[in-house]
């Protein structure tokens, strides 16, 4: 692991007014200790099973965010401690994470994730349904939640044009969420999109949290 490039890396972030996320899915935990001890702090886990194995063995001030699509049976693992909760794509996973939070007697943070990427393996909400989703949250009561903005995952591809549209899609998404549902709302800002194979597309397009593995990992 390079020390010099990831302190760039979270240098060019801090610069953009945007957060990182340390997505810490298949790492070691030497490794994830080399990177708390250059000060972060947030880590990002793709699966339940896989976050509660790093969970004990790990610092306690490591903030936990789940960043893969996240099974209903699996919610009351993590509402105890989790940080973040960036993949609900569905009114049944709300319903479920608002259960756990009043179990717990907290709010949880989550972010609605969309998608914008024209790719079977994709998670996340239609962008054609976002009124019809917008109107049943307002309709009903999610007390135990906190809905602070969307998340979502461009395409896989080397094509940068593709990826710009779809990244300019999910800022339109929260431009109109943040301009219109959530315009009272203090804790609705954040935009999580860019990985790190786009992480610097996504900050010129608005990102305020980009999410990365393989390029603060890697020598």
């Amino acid at each position: 692991m390079n020390r010099s490039k990831i302190e760039d890396i979270k240098s060019l972030v801090n610069s953009r007014n945007a957060e990182l996320l340390v997505v810490s899915k298949n790492r070691p935990l030497e490794q994830i200790e080399f990177l708390y001890n250059m000060g972060f702090r947030k880590m990002g886990e793709n699966r339940v099973q896989s976050l509660l194995d790093k969970k004990d063995k790990l610092p306690e001030d490591i903030q936990w965010h789940i960043i893969g699509h996240l099974q209903r049976n699996k919610v009351k693992y993590i509402a105890p401690f989790v940080a973040l909760i960036h993949s609900v794509n569905s009114i049944s996973l709300l319903k479920e994470i608002q259960k756990q939070a009043l179990k717990n007697s907290r709010v949880i943070p989550i972010l609605l994730q969309f998608k914008v990427a024209n790719e079977d393996s994709k998670f996340g909400l239609d962008p054609n349904d976002l009124e019809n989703t917008l109107q049943y949250i307002e309709d009903n009561s999610f007390p135990n939640i906190s809905i602070d903005g969307v998340m979502g995952m461009g395409t896989y591809t080397d094509d940068k044009n593709v990826t710009i549209v779809e990244f300019r899609a999910l800022k339109s998404i929260f431009d109109k969420l943040k301009g219109g549902y959530f315009k009272d709302s203090e804790t609705f800002n954040q935009l999580s999109m860019g990985m790190s194979g786009d992480y610097e597309l996504a900050l010129n397009h608005g990102s305020t949290m980009v999410r990365l593995g393989s390029i603060l990992f890697e020598d």
